[in-house]
């Protein structure tokens, strides 16, 4: 198994980035919001999964251990392969999946292209005991002041606790500290 990787961006794409190793250039897929940090030219280190298939090995990449070991479980899924797995790792960070499941709401899982009813079941189905689940207290510590805010104004709009927390998730690190304009990034998530 090829735990981690790191070297020089060569070429980014839409689902994937390579990486040049030693000389070698290794393409690694990777979920959208690392695919939009990582510049060409640029060092990176990624931790990383290999699928090992009859006819390919595909290396699979992430920015935190955590997110490849939420790859790892959703591969576990009857119906989850490497491909919906990345795109849910797309879709939602491990936080947001972690409370989905927690709060047990499945419709949260259902934004993921490809994952309908069924298969949102037996991801939380799934996905129950195996993850460790932060208590209300820390999920709350979890958000800034302001995304509090943030997150109590989506609930008053008719949004779900954790949809909200999700489209908080979704606001670039960069943005503002204003909540009307967090407010406003905040419902971009769910057009």
């Amino acid at each position: 198994m090829i735990a981690n990787i790191t070297g020089r961006v060569t070429d980014l794409k839409s689902d994937q980035v390579i990486i040049e190793v030693g000389g070698v250039g290794i393409i690694v897929y990777v979920p959208d919001p690392l695919r939009e940090t990582l510049r060409k030219g640029e060092t990176a280190s990624l931790h990383t999964y290999l699928a090992v298939r009859q006819d390919s090995l595909t290396l699979y990449g992430f920015a935190t251990a955590e997110e490849r070991e939420y790859f790892t479980l959703l591969l576990g899924v009857n119906g989850v392969g490497p491909r919906l797995a990345l795109a849910t790792l797309s879709a939602l960070n491990p936080a947001t999946i972690r409370r989905a499941v927690v709060s047990e709401q499945p419709e949260v899982l259902t934004r993921v292209p490809g994952i309908g009813a069924r298969t949102s079941q037996r991801v939380l189905l799934h996905l129950q005991g195996r993850i460790e689940t932060p208590s209300e207290l820390e999920a709350i510590a979890d958000f800034a002041d302001v995304d509090t805010q943030v997150v109590e104004a989506l609930v008053a709009l008719g949004y779900s606790v954790v949809e909200a927390q999700a489209a908080v998730q979704s606001i670039p690190k960069d943005a503002p500290d204003d909540v009307e304009a967090r407010i406003r990034l905040a419902l971009q998530y769910f057009t």
